[in-house]
């Protein structure tokens, strides 16, 4: 009990400002600073967290790490930061970081242990889990129902891995089928080439407001995963991940991300228990 309160304790201590550090900048913050450039990777195809309309850059992810750039502007003090958008998608949007052609990537991205072998994460700026979609008229109103069904996934994401334990976990057989985007699912689910389409569940919200009948579609209650999100940073630089931890820690103390969750999620009410409970826990002191 003991070492267990202990290592509460480290996680909970605040981190130190880096402003208050006396090592000379390194890595993609000494880039930053030197070209007034911020290169933000950012999925065109994941609304309302990341997407590209009238070849503009939005939603919830993106309009934070605009939020962070502007606090990183402050730590730097070297004036207004450039930001580069840099379109990626499901594939290569970690490969972005990792090879440096993007300083972070603001998107849906799951925080997992494999993933931490390329890249690194900031700390968590949203709570989601796997859901299932499906036709209205569909006779199904839980995992179970969807047995001996075929059901589309996008492949490589940590949906499908979800989607294969759940099976696994209730000894279900199903028909997975993968596909390459939230699109592709949508549009073959409409078709009925599938009978159920597996993503995060806000994802599969912005997609059935995209569809050509809202009320054709249902989103069932099973939550499969949980899924949380962070911005995607590159492994082992120590002084990025702090600047932009140190970033989002304000953002949280200040109150601004109720205005960043209101203009993209206001529809559905509060933040869940689980993503309030991150902006509580990321609210470090500096």
């Amino acid at each position: 009990m003991k070492r267990f309160a202990a290592v509460l304790l480290a996680l909970l201590l605040p981190l130190p400002c880096l402003a208050q550090t006396d090592a000379p900048l390194d890595g993609r913050l000494k880039r930053i600073r030197d070209t007034k450039t911020v290169r933000m990777a950012f999925r065109t195809d994941a609304r309302p967290f990341a997407f590209m309309e009238h070849a503009q850059a939005g939603g919830y992810s993106v309009d934070l790490c605009n939020r962070v750039v502007k606090e990183i502007e402050r730590q730097l003090g070297v004036g207004e930061l450039k930001v580069q958008y840099v379109p990626v998608n499901v594939q290569d949007r970690f490969d972005a970081v990792a090879k440096g052609r993007a300083d972070m990537e603001c998107g849906s991205s799951t925080v997992t242990l494999g993933r931490m072998k390329t890249v690194d994460f900031s700390s968590f700026i949203f709570i989601d889990g796997t859901g299932l979609l499906v036709k209205a008229s569909n006779a199904a109103a839980a995992l179970p129902d969807l047995a001996g069904k075929k059901i589309g996934v996008i492949a490589g994401t940590s949906n499908e891995k979800a989607l294969e334990e759940a099976l696994k976990a209730r000894n279900l057989t199903a028909s997975v089928v993968t596909v390459k985007s939230g699109d592709e699912g949508l549009a073959r689910l409409e078709a009925g080439e599938f009978d159920a389409y597996a993503s995060d569940r806000v994802l599969l919200i912005g997609l059935a407001a995209r569809s050509k009948d809202q009320n054709a579609l249902a989103l069932l209650a099973d939550a499969l995963s949980f899924e949380p999100y962070a911005i995607t940073l590159p492994r082992g630089d120590w002084q990025m991940r702090l600047a932009v931890n140190s970033a989002l820690a304000r953002i949280y103390r200040s109150g601004a991300i109720a205005e960043v969750f209101g203009r993209w999620f206001g529809v559905l009410g509060r933040p869940g228990a689980l993503t309030e409970a991150t902006y509580r826990f990321g609210a470090l002191a500096d």
